[in-house]
């Protein structure tokens, strides 16, 4: 590695560049499908909330294994970590082209085809983030260090998401498919080419460590770790929410024609890609936490106003799109930071950075699962329905996409100034 507080453009992109593929998955999965079920498929909402919710409800609680697993392969070699990625990687491919294009027919038969699509894929999807994750908070350095790290692998991933929002309506979801493919293979042969974690008590190989049965909750030892992960819970539950219901928000609250999606997602993360450098620049100034919580506050501005919003409000959407996009740079670029610098300050540094992104991931799991799971089928008894033009049924829409997530938000705002800002760890100031 270069100096603290360095990260020279070419190794940051090696390392970063992975990112990429695994954001490009991750909007199929979690905002796309749920759509593409309904409508293509005519899945009733109260059963397409079901298979996510125990999809992702199982997708959760495989992660801290997975990341007890990562601390395994690190603790042996590096070429171990790369290999099992690399299987991953294709399981993953395949799982996700599987889930878009099912094989069955029939109502039960699709059913179970999308629970056991989605079983294999969020797994190879899941080993491979963790592992991804790990090795950056590995790598080590000062806050700043630490927040270009993480940014590197986040601009790569706002540059897959926002590919995934257009592909699909400019060229169909084959070919939504095969670049997420290709983009795979790239991201894992840069990987393996990437700065490696060096002065980790795991990292010689061939070698495995007793220490690593105690990893799998050690994390939950850490009152700064337990600290982090409500502000990071409740504010992940206030993004789920609307990223579950955007589409459906879009095409009946908005009445938007179907070209104009793919904008809007677009200008949400484009804006976030380019805000990056800018957050990256109040954190040299202000610290990690008084940054994020800054783009809290400046997101809840922002989106509150979108329950004011009607049929042909676009143009006022697509504003909304672009400024919450900025503030999404700090939900995307500081947390991880913060939790890495969480991890150096209890010693755990080279040996347990699996068990703790475990964890965290579990978090955003649970997150998206009760978002997808509660949220869908209580909009339908709600009154709700894809496609209506009840006044009733919209105006819940506009509730739960809107007004919900802003009251949550605040909240983890105020969880973050109390936990971490007035309660500050090395690292999280």
């Amino acid at each position: 590695m270069s100096q603290p507080g360095t990260l020279p453009a070419r190794q940051g992109l090696a390392y970063g560049l992975l990112g990429l593929p695994l954001a490009f998955v991750a909007l199929p999965l979690y905002v796309l499908l749920p759509n593409h079920y309904a409508r293509e498929f005519g899945m009733p909402l109260a059963t397409l909330g079901a298979l996510l919710l125990a999809a992702r409800l199982f997708d959760a609680a495989t992660d801290p294994l997975l990341g007890r697993l990562s601390d395994r392969l690190f603790g042996r070699s590096i070429h171990a970590v790369l290999a099992v990625g690399a299987g991953s990687a294709v399981v993953l491919a395949l799982g996700l082209g599987a889930l878009f294009f099912p094989q069955v027919q029939g109502a039960r038969a699709l059913e179970g085809w999308a629970l056991a699509c989605l079983l294999i894929t969020y797994l190879a999807y899941s080993q491979l983030s963790i592992a991804h994750q790990s090795w950056g908070a590995r790598l080590g350095g000062n806050e700043l260090q630490r927040s270009r790290i993480v940014a590197w692998r986040e601009g790569a991933a706002l540059v897959g998401v926002v590919l995934a929002s257009l592909l699909p309506a400019l060229a169909g979801l084959p070919a939504m498919v095969g670049v997420f493919a290709a983009t795979l293979l790239l991201g894992w042969w840069a990987w393996a080419h990437s700065p490696r974690p060096t002065g980790s008590a795991t990292a010689v190989a061939g070698v495995y460590h007793p220490a690593q049965h105690a990893s799998l909750w050690r994390p939950w030892a850490r009152p700064a770790f337990r600290r982090l992960l409500v502000v990071f819970m409740l504010n992940g539950i206030a993004s789920a929410i609307p990223a579950t219901l955007v589409l459906f928000f879009v095409q009946d609250r908005l009445q938007a024609p179907p070209a104009q999606e793919p904008l809007f997602l677009g200008a949400y993360f484009v804006c976030a890609a380019l805000s990056i450098p800018l957050w990256l620049r109040a954190v040299a100034r202000w610290g990690l936490a008084r940054t994020w919580l800054a783009g809290m506050l400046l997101a809840v501005a922002v989106f509150a106003w979108t329950a004011a919003l009607g049929a042909g409000d676009v143009l006022a959407f697509g504003l909304v799109c672009a400024l919450s996009g900025v503030a999404l740079g700090t939900d995307l670029a500081l947390p991880s930071a913060l939790l890495a610098g969480v991890i150096a300050q209890q010693g755990d540094g080279g040996q347990h950075e699996g068990a703790y992104f475990g964890w965290w991931n579990f978090a955003t799991k649970l997150n998206l699962a009760l978002a997808a799971g509660l949220a869908l089928p209580l909009l339908g008894a709600l009154g709700y329905a894809p496609g209506t033009r009840s006044a009733e049924g919209l105006q819940m829409l506009s509730l739960a996409y809107a007004v919900l997530p802003c009251g949550l938000k605040l909240a983890a705002a105020a969880a973050l100034y109390l936990l971490v800002v007035r309660n500050p760890a090395p690292g999280a100031r």
